[in-house]
């Protein structure tokens, strides 16, 4: 996958939220209305309690992922969103690999070879497979299921990027904010908790 296509870069898109139900649709539908696809999308808790972090990527010209933010950044439970050219972040996926042993027997050396070189481990041995984890950028991980191709693989799975930012004086700021958003968020709902019980 090259980084660009035409005028587009590939972005890495970090979103802040609060922990909604329905809201990863309503992200997602900001980009199916620029027409623009999601390659890969993960979720977890971020660094501050309460507050959820989004990790998207996609391919687009700049000026559209500037809307794409902006649309994103309207959304009520939606913090903070920022968007990563790929020389902005630190950035890993990780990829599985069952591949059938029929194949290995007669080819050992190859086969450790191809493991030691691409930095991959075995994880799990069965009579009539084994299952690789490899992490490192989308190319490595691709590069390493042409290799084992030839061996026969039997399944694939790859998981959405995790990234960081670079930039240290960024990420001060965010988390301050988002301290300051649960914050303003747990004084909202003990309010409403006093006005139930009056």
């Amino acid at each position: 996958m090259d980084n660009t296509t035409n005028n587009k870069l590939r972005y890495t898109v970090i979103v802040f939220t609060e922990d909604k139900i329905g809201l990863l649709n309503r992200i997602a539908i900001v980009f199916t209305r620029r027409h623009l696809n999601i390659d890969s999308l993960t979720t977890s808790p971020s660094e501050v309690d309460g507050i959820f972090r989004f990790t998207i990527t996609t391919e687009c010209e700049p000026p559209l992922m500037k809307k794409v933010v902006d649309q994103i950044e309207k959304l009520t439970e939606v913090l903070r969103a920022f968007a990563y050219e790929d020389k902005d972040v630190v950035a890993q996926e990780i990829a599985i690999y069952k591949v059938s042993t029929a194949n290995i027997v007669n080819s050992a050396t190859t086969m450790e070879e191809i493991i030691h070189e691409s930095n991959a481990r075995i994880i799990y041995i069965e009579k009539d497979y084994v299952v690789l984890e490899k992490t490192g950028y989308y190319n490595e991980t691709q590069r390493l299921c042409e290799q084992l191709r030839p061996y026969g693989i039997l399944e694939f799975a790859r998981s959405g990027r995790v990234a960081v930012s670079k930039s240290m004086k960024e990420l001060e700021s965010y988390v301050a904010e988002l301290n300051e958003a649960v914050q303003t968020s747990n004084e909202i709902r003990r309010w409403k908790l006093r006005k139930r019980a009056e």
